[in-house]
């Protein structure tokens, strides 16, 4: 019964089924567990000539003149509408939601629920609206249930055009009373833990989570179940980790020596940060196990180098029955324009060393040195690069998603190292590392700011370095929040800037301009229409050009290449500057619509600034110049490990790391807020791996982790 497709067992319209999908629900177990994201009381209901401005509220009336127009000052489209009842009415607006005005009929019989704003003159801000098949009866909106729920709570859940809360209700308590459905579900969770960490039994706590009787139950039902998703993952890692200390691996005896080697041939001494994770990393590549290892530094502290020493201590190792070869290193970058800077970087860090190093994306494949001169890359063919790396002679191959391709294959990959991991699924990183017949050694490397109780969850395969160390002399940015009406002075300190021979970026949410007849697109920053308008007002004069996701490959890296030659005083881009991008000329960047971007992007689009000795600026401009709790931490943290904490207290973990690449669920992205119940997850999840890697003893635990892990591989 729990395996059944939904669309089986209910009348779906077309519209419900395409709802479905999207929220990939697609049999009765993915049902049960599409959990309710909030809960409203019976006792939270209202009339209009109740309402007071802040608090919650739940409405029942009849739905008026429903429109869309324009803001008065932003010009951002909205849809307003009345709300009438036999007290008064009320105003409803949704702010860029311009097709709710479309989605209702004036005269609709209606729910509303949503926050009371405003000073003198109420409404209610971005409400949801659901349709009712009667009214209170009388004049004076008498409450009432339009449900047959036992209970007074009612549960919201996350919704998809076409498909309401008010289904997934009545679907799910159709369910939930078929005693062939309950018969089916199983606990998943060891009975000790259940009664450890006294958690209810997985049956009640669907019936808890989906139709509490009181908070309490609710409560209960989604600490038991935020539980069991932190629990899954950190299962699955660390079996991932015992798995990976049974294989085999390469022998690296005398790493130390030889990055000593390398790293005296650099202009510049390392920071004791670098230097800590130096000797972390060489430790693990000299002895068995194969090295798993997260090194986790902020922007311009120094990753590239740390990991080429390790990639110069695995090319100058020989496999042990080739004593003439040398050992291989795969670097895999998320983005093409990352993966030319690497190439680039390490061409410059071992220009002087006779190591071969590969280039490969979908744009082409590049090889170093050219045989014409051996200062200089040169372009190759795919084939001839392929034979190259087969055969052991290119030492270093990077390149992005191709790296996995299965027409690549290495004689001998010692070390892999991945850029920006978060990017990158599980299953792309483990086919990368199970490319040869001995398990390679993998170092990954993200700037991205990640929690604590995120990385315990996430990475619990990987041993954790952290970068917490600035290169000498590197001045922290000086990061103001920018209206409308500080544009100018903004101007006139960027010039100063430009003419003291520096570089700026300009980072727009959009590519183009939109369609002016379609008044739901987001009236947001271009980059094209505000290249032209600054090229033409405030930097006339200046050389400014464009950069996006949209342009061929080789546009991309010609103006990136103009850029770092300074042909070009300011580029104004998308977010496809956000990782990797070097120019340390660039000492000022000007990001619009700053409040549409998430607190991590907005550190790695700061972080291209912070390249050299230079002072750097950041301006972010917000639509309405409204500053938000999230901006105003954004000017405050000292660093992106701070900033990822504030992050995760404000807005939570969401947008630190995406759901189909971690596996967590809503509820388990909001347990990373409890550090606690981590470190518990974590701890029980390594006790029983450890006792019974194979599940043996839990043959249900076992499926559900299956089920678990398939889902992720498969988004």
């Amino acid at each position: 019964m729990l395996t059944d497709v939904v669309e089986n067992r209910f009348r779906l319209q077309d519209a419900q089924k395409k709802a479905l999908a999207r929220l990939k629900i697609v049999t009765i177990q993915d049902l049960l567990y599409h959990f309710p994201h909030r809960y409203e009381n019976a006792g939270d209901q209202k009339t209009v000539e109740g309402l007071v401005a802040g608090t919650d509220a739940i409405l029942y009336g009849t739905l008026r003149k429903p429109e869309t127009r324009r803001a008065w000052k932003s010009k951002r489209p909205m849809s307003e509408a009345w709300l009438e009842d036999g007290t008064g009415r009320v105003k409803l607006m949704w702010f860029n939601q311009p097709y709710i005005a479309k989605m209702y009929q004036d005269g609709f019989m209606v729910k509303v629920s949503g926050r009371v704003e405003g000073k003198g003159s109420l409404y209610i801000a971005n409400p949801e609206v659901e349709r009712v098949a009667e009214l209170p009866l009388g004049s004076e909106g008498t409450i009432f249930q339009t449900e047959s729920d036992d209970g007074d709570i009612f549960a919201f859940y996350p919704e998809s055009r076409g498909i309401t809360s008010r289904w997934f209700r009545h679907a799910i308590a159709k369910v939930l009373s078929n005693r062939e459905v309950i018969d089916e579900i199983n606990e998943v969770l060891p009975e000790y833990i259940l009664t450890a960490y006294k958690l209810p039994e997985l049956q009640k706590a669907l019936v808890w989570i989906h139709q509490p009787k009181k908070k309490e139950h609710a409560t209960a039902a989604r600490k038991r179940f935020s539980f069991e998703d932190i629990f899954l993952i950190q299962l699955a890692r660390h079996r991932d980790r015992l798995a990976t200390e049974k294989q085999k691996t390469y022998s690296i005896p005398k790493a130390k020596v030889h990055a000593d080697v390398f790293l005296q041939t650099l202009p510049f001494t390392l920071t004791n940060g670098q230097k800590s994770a130096v000797d972390a990393i060489l430790s693990d590549i000299e002895t068995a196990p194969a090295m798993s290892r997260l090194l986790e530094g902020d922007v311009g502290s120094g990753k590239t180098v740390v990991a080429a020493a390790a990639a110069y201590a695995v090319v100058k190792t020989p496999p042990t029955e080739r004593p003439s070869a040398t050992l291989q290193v795969a670097y895999m970058a998320p983005t093409e324009i990352l993966a030319e800077q690497h190439f680039k970087s390490f061409i410059e860090l071992f220009n002087h060393l006779p190591i071969q190093i590969g280039l490969i994306t979908s744009s082409g494949c590049k090889k170093y040195p050219s045989k014409v001169n051996n200062t200089e890359s040169t372009k190759i063919s795919k084939t001839q690069l392929l034979k190259w790396v087969k055969n052991g002679e290119i030492a270093v191959l990077i390149g992005t998603h191709s790296l996995i391709q299965k027409t690549i294959q290495f004689r001998d990959l010692g070390l892999v190292i991945i850029d920006e991991q978060h990017r990158f699924g599980t299953h792309q990183r483990q086919v990368l590392t199970q490319k040869d017949n001995l398990l390679p050694h993998l170092l990954s490397m993200t700037a991205t700011p990640i929690p604590r109780t995120l990385a315990l969850t996430l990475y619990g395969d990987l041993d954790l370095t952290i970068l917490d160390e600035m290169p000498p002399g590197r001045k922290p940015i000086i990061t103001n929040i920018v209206s409308k009406t500080g544009r100018t002075a903004m101007y006139t300190a960027v010039r100063r800037e430009l003419d003291a021979g520096r570089q700026a970026y300009v980072i727009c949410p959009r590519i183009d301009e939109p369609d002016p007849k379609k008044v739901e697109t987001l009236q947001t920053k271009s980059v094209l229409a505000e290249a032209h308008k600054l090229k033409t007002k405030e930097f006339s004069g200046y050389r400014v050009e464009v950069l996006h996701g949209q342009m061929k490959p080789k546009e991309k890296e010609a103006t990136m290449q103009a850029l770092l030659n300074h042909e070009i005083d300011i580029l104004v881009a998308t977010s496809v500057v956000e990782v990797g991008v070097n120019v340390p000329n660039a000492t000022v960047i000007i990001i619009e619509g700053a409040e549409r971007f998430g607190l991590a992007q907005l550190h790695q689009l700061r972080g291209r600034v912070v390249r050299s000795n230079h002072q750097a600026y950041c301006y972010a401009l917000t639509s309405e110049g409204n500053t938000t709790t999230r901006l105003k931490a954004f000017t405050k943290a000292k660093n992106g490990f701070e900033l990822a904490e504030m992050d995760l207290k404000i807005r939570g973990p969401g947008e630190l790391y995406g759901r189909s690449q971690s596996g967590l669920t809503d509820l388990g992205m909001e347990a990373l807020k409890n550090l606690k119940m981590v470190e518990i997850a974590r701890t029980e999840a390594q006790a029983l791996a450890s006792n019974d890697p194979t599940l043996r003893k839990y043959p249900v635990l076992k499926t559900a982790l299956q089920h678990k892990m398939d889902k992720i591989h498969f988004e």
